[in-house]
């Protein structure tokens, strides 16, 4: 069924109005001037088709036609009270549904995550896989983290890390080069190619040469011995971003996962 497009700022100028039977004191509650009220009421009134308001020796007077829409605007204020409650009552729960490439899930968001939970119990976390195209609606996502130069259309906040890493496995493997979409150009000629940056680390970790990845991404395996830098890291225009549409973005539960993955 098509809605009729109300005036919903006149509506709400004529409900202060009506309360105060006063312009001046409805403006003060409004924080605007007396007479922008009566431009809403005059404006309210040519838009209804009827007269709102009269003056007499006893000052403001509410028409028998402004009376008999009193009370089902202000439920209906009240109403649109509960709904935006309603709506901000989801920035207190505790789920999170999070999307990232499978193979940062698996070595950081993962950890990272476990560390966060400890700290509050009553966390829940919704973990699916990232692709290129993030529909935050039909996903129902919270936030996001992406491979690229920047945040594209969302808002965002860089993953600190010393960029491109050459790792192998310690003592040496097979010397060869191990290439995935998106590492760095000078392993375009690699004998060895996997899908991606994490199966490349996981090459690497099994002896089959050479491999380049985010550091980010490889952190864990270097802290634990499994793998060793050859090499000095290289800066990189491409990194992990944490992103998220401005909505979701200004959610308190996703500010403070943000805070504590960038750390």
């Amino acid at each position: 069924m098509k809605r009729t497009h109300l005036p919903l700022n006149g509506l709400r100028v004529l409900d202060a109005a009506a309360r105060h039977l006063s312009f001046t004191r409805a403006a003060d509650e409004l924080a605007v001037t007396p007479a922008a009220v009566g431009q809403q009421i005059r404006a309210l009134e040519d838009t209804l088709g009827v007269v709102l308001f009269r003056r007499t020796t006893k000052g403001l007077e509410l028409t028998p036609e402004a009376e008999a829409g009193l009370s089902a605007l202000r439920a209906g204020f009240l109403q649109f009270e509960e709904s935006v409650r309603a709506m901000q009552a989801g920035q207190s729960s505790k789920s999170l549904t999070i999307a990232a490439p499978r193979d940062l899930t698996a070595k950081w968001l993962m950890p990272r995550l476990a560390e966060i939970a400890r700290e509050d119990s009553d966390l829940r976390f919704v973990l699916v896989p990232a692709d290129d195209a993030l529909d935050f609606t039909e996903a129902n996502l919270d936030l996001a983290i992406r491979w690229g130069e920047g945040p594209g259309e969302h808002e965002g906040e860089a993953l600190e890390s010393d960029g491109m890493v050459t790792i192998e496995r310690p003592g040496g493997g097979i010397d060869v080069r191990i290439s995935w979409p998106g590492c760095m150009a000078e392993d375009a000629g690699s004998l060895v190619r996997v899908a991606d940056a994490g199966l490349a680390l996981e090459a690497a970790a099994e002896g089959l040469g050479r491999a380049t990845v985010p550091e980010l991404l490889a952190r864990a395996d270097i802290a634990s011995g499994r793998v060793v830098v050859v090499g000095e890291p290289k800066g990189s225009k491409l990194g992990y971003w944490l992103v998220a549409p401005l909505p979701q973005w200004r959610q308190k539960k996703v500010k403070a996962l943000v805070d504590a993955l960038a750390q």
